[in-house]
């Protein structure tokens, strides 16, 4: 399952960068910048994988701007930490945490090879200010993984704060590697910041041999 999460994921981020032209919906952001990410990856694939810097620095021009990593990050930190965080303490973790969820997505994009990514049209009233997009991946086998993407409209654009990937909550998974990392280093704040990296590289050695 953590395997699925991985290439799961690249239709996450695969999402979430779009230029409003005219105030677009939370759909619409996810439905035009699919094709926008995905056919930069098409490509230029062979080169992001000999370059991954050169990948890495695309992905993060490309999807920096609309994930919201303060909201994310600070979910994943938790109230009760990031109340004894300083403001250095908060803006380092930002920087590590955006690091790692770009290479931490970064390795899943690489291994995406044309599965079926199909947006979900939209279903009821929606939130002007949160709402979610849902999506399905279907793999070689034709089996569909349902996907939902938590937007959020806080500053007159949209962008990720969460992702479900069938039934398994990003960002609790995030929540619950950071509390057991400062359970690991007795709560000491500034190694857990520090090695975050590390964490996060874990996590994808364990989605690798799932």
């Amino acid at each position: 399952m953590l395997n699925f999460i991985r290439s799961g994921l690249l239709a996450g981020l695969a999402l979430l960068s779009f230029s409003a032209l005219a105030a677009p919906t939370a759909h619409d952001v996810v439905q035009q910048t699919t094709d926008t990410l995905l056919s930069d990856l098409k490509a230029n694939k062979e080169l992001y994988r000999h370059d991954p810097g050169a990948f890495y620095t695309a992905l993060n021009n490309i999807l920096g701007p609309v994930v919201d990593v303060d909201g994310i990050s600070r979910g994943v930190m938790t109230v009760r930490y990031s109340r004894q965080a300083t403001p250095a303490q908060m803006q380092r973790f930002e920087e590590n945490f955006k690091r790692s969820l770009m290479q931490f997505y970064g390795n899943a994009l690489l291994e995406y090879n044309n599965q079926d990514i199909r947006v979900l049209p939209v279903t009821g009233q929606q939130d002007p200010q949160r709402t979610s997009v849902n999506m399905e991946i279907k793999d070689g086998n034709g089996t569909i993984y349902p996907l939902s993407y938590t937007m959020v409209n806080e500053t007159g654009a949209w962008r990720m704060r969460n992702v479900v990937i069938n039934g398994i909550n990003i960002g609790k998974l995030f929540r619950d590697q950071f509390a057991q990392s400062m359970q690991n280093h007795h709560n000491n704040l500034d190694q857990v910041i520090d090695t975050w990296a590390e964490t996060v590289a874990k996590a994808r050695q364990g989605a690798n041999g799932s």
